[in-house]
């Protein structure tokens, strides 16, 4: 093998396609491009969405609601999955260990669903005004 003899490998490399060199290239003439027209012309193209000055889409529709992207960082555990855990201490660390919320959540609520006879002691969880007289009533406590 030679410096002057090496090539590219056999069809990696192919010829760009040249528009507009005569009838026998069977791209002459228009190129391609067929007969008048805005697609026809040199720096002639519309915009993403641009109907030909139609009322677009996305302007025809109404536009109704709204997603917050904070809600999957936000999670909710019901009175009912507290006394199923049957632990005496409940942080964020316990509720992920015990899958009763997502790993991406970073805060926590109590929610007033549900019963509670066991007596617990939440650590830097949430809880509803409901969830926290039930934990209360119940000999827990909310920090």
């Amino acid at each position: 093998m030679e410096l002057n003899t090496i090539k590219p490998g056999e069809g990696s490399k192919h010829a760009k396609r040249r528009v507009g060199r005569g009838i026998g290239s069977g791209l002459g003439k228009t190129a391609g491009r067929g007969h008048k027209g805005q697609k026809s012309r040199a720096g002639g193209y519309h915009k993403v969405g641009f109907e030909g000055g139609q009322m677009p889409m996305q302007r025809r529709l109404p536009k109704r609601g709204f997603k917050s992207h904070l809600l999957k960082l936000n999670g909710e555990v019901s009175l009912t999955d507290l006394s199923a855990l049957g632990a005496a201490e409940v942080d964020l660390l316990t509720l992920k260990q015990a899958g009763l919320v997502s790993d991406l959540v970073r805060k926590v609520k109590v929610i007033n669903t549900g019963t509670i006879t066991l007596a617990v002691a939440l650590k830097n969880v949430g809880a509803t005004a409901g969830a926290k007289a039930a934990i209360e009533a119940a000999g827990g406590s909310v920090a």
